[in-house]
């Protein structure tokens, strides 16, 4: 119960943060991405929501909730080039990297300390820091 509070007392100052409400259709978008490992975009968040539920939540709060989520660093937001993007929650989740099927959609998540090392001295050598990055490799089945 004490994890829960947590999560909602976070909610609750990121929500005062940007001027905005805490409601229970808001806090029902955060406990649905935060309970989920999944990879999901917002209409699939949307109708997760909304299935067989009491509290129903509009397409619009999900999609405005999810913005402020990613802006205040609990979600992540992978965009996949195809103008679609899918999103995880950034909790209690250390960094890694994806490996998405173009053909199937299945992402594999992947941490690799000898490529994170070779990326840092790749910007050292170029007289820079690493702030962050975003690694996705973007593949298909070997056909045989």
């Amino acid at each position: 119960m004490i994890n829960n509070m947590n999560h909602i007392d976070q909610l609750k100052n990121i929500l005062k943060t940007e001027g905005l409400r805490h409601t229970k259709q808001r806090q029902q978008v955060w406990d649905e991405i935060r309970i989920s490992s999944d990879h999901r975009d917002a209409e699939e968040i949307y109708i997760a929501i909304n299935k067989n539920k009491d509290l129903k939540v509009s397409r619009a709060t999900v999609y405005r909730t999810i913005d402020v989520l990613v802006k205040n660093n609990l979600v992540r937001k992978m965009e996949l080039g195809d103008g679609r993007a899918l999103y995880e929650h950034k909790i209690d989740d250390g960094h890694h990297d994806h490996i998405i099927c173009v053909e199937t959609g299945k992402i594999i998540e992947f941490y690799n300390e000898d490529l994170e090392i070779l990326q840092e001295n790749i910007v050292k050598k170029h007289g820079y820091e690493l702030v962050r990055h975003v690694h996705q490799l973007f593949v298909k089945p070997i056909k045989k």
